[in-house]
């Protein structure tokens, strides 16, 4: 079972840096270009600086000149505990809380940090370039754990208190030894950081540790959220046409909707086995509807959430999901805490 420890992170200090809203971003895989403009533009040391450099050197400059003129500080080592306010694509206002602990780097087949997803070669090779010149994970990677949480919320103010993209975020340090957890780290976002990780640990033995923010799966506030499908054609649905989507898969056609008759209970294995062609996703059922209303699409599915134990099954089975079955919002912010990692 995986064992997490604290660590000495890095953070902005605010009498140098400026504000902390004008620091952070999402991470760096849903930020546009556009939008990257946009972050650059708020400080000299927003974060997109360092996640989405212009070249792997110019963040380790940037980083190295942060540190030596205190924009970053290192703090003690220890632990720290996250809070995400949010409102999800359901409408409903929810609060996600997790523990920033140094994790082990390990391959999947060991079995102590697992995936659901499938990755993709070429972002992994950039966040190795840019982890081999930094030396730094610039970046947690969120993971569940079934288990109660290791920890409750310290009491008193927040170190950090910032909102970013509608989400309020607020983190405390906590003091801890190293603990080892009693199941397995399951991937909900991050797989590219992860085997990114891997990689450099191959290369770099010391670096066998990185960021991660680890929530049970146990507690209030955790939501995965389904992904609906838009789809271009698909052929003859067989099942039963039902008032509005209430469990299951829901085919929305024609200003009907039709509940798909299957056996399987894995929602985006069901709309795969269709074969539909040209398919799109939207987390918000209301616009897939829309949508198809106003002919952009052909047809929508409209799936019920996949359940953490759906996702743990695959993730035990050594299975990967198909791509948008789950999604977990929100992200996490970037800038809040940075991971230094040993240098070979």
């Amino acid at each position: 079972m995986p064992r997490v420890r604290p660590f000495a992170a890095l953070r902005y200090d605010p009498q140098v840096a400026g504000p902390l809203d004008a620091l952070v971003a999402p991470p760096y895989d849903v930020i546009s270009d556009a939008e990257r403009t946009a972050y650059v533009a708020r400080s000299p040391y927003n974060v997109v600086r360092l996640t989405l450099p212009d070249t792997p050197v110019d963040a380790a400059r940037e980083l190295t000149a942060w540190r030596a003129h205190g924009v970053l500080r290192e703090e003690p080592p220890g632990y720290w505990w996250v809070a995400q306010d949010y409102t999800g694509p359901d409408g409903v206002a929810r609060t996600r809380e997790g523990l920033g602990a140094s994790i082990p780097v390990t391959p999947y087949a060991e079995g102590e940090v697992l995936p659901h997803e499938r990755t993709h070669a070429g972002p992994k090779e950039g966040r190795l370039r840019l982890l081999r010149a930094t030396h730094t994970q610039l970046e947690p990677i969120f993971l569940l754990y079934d288990a109660d949480p290791v920890f409750e919320r310290p009491a008193g103010a927040p170190a950090m208190d910032v909102e970013e993209s509608g989400v309020r975020t607020r983190v405390w340090p906590v003091e801890g030894d190293e603990l080892e957890l009693g199941t397995p780290l399951l991937i909900a976002d991050g797989h590219h950081r992860y085997e990114t990780a891997v990689a450099y640990r191959e290369e770099n033995p010391r670096a066998t540790h990185t960021f991660g923010i680890l929530v049970s799966a146990r507690s209030p506030g955790v939501e995965i959220f389904p992904t609906h499908r838009l789809v271009e054609s698909v052929g003859d649905v067989p099942g039963d046409e039902v008032d509005s989507p209430n469990g299951g898969v829901t085919l929305y056609r024609d200003g009907r909707y039709v509940r798909v008759a299957t056996d399987d209970e894995f929602g985006p294995s069901v709309v795969e086995s269709l074969r539909p062609s040209g398919v799109s996703y939207t987390s918000s059922a209301a616009d897939a509807v829309a949508a198809v209303d106003r002919g952009d699409a052909a047809a929508a599915f409209l799936l019920e959430p996949v359940t953490f134990e759906q996702v743990a099954r695959f993730a035990h089975a050594g299975e990967t999901m198909p791509q948008k079955s789950t999604f977990f919002y929100p992200k996490l912010t970037s800038g809040l805490l940075f991971h230094p990692v040993p240098s070979p």
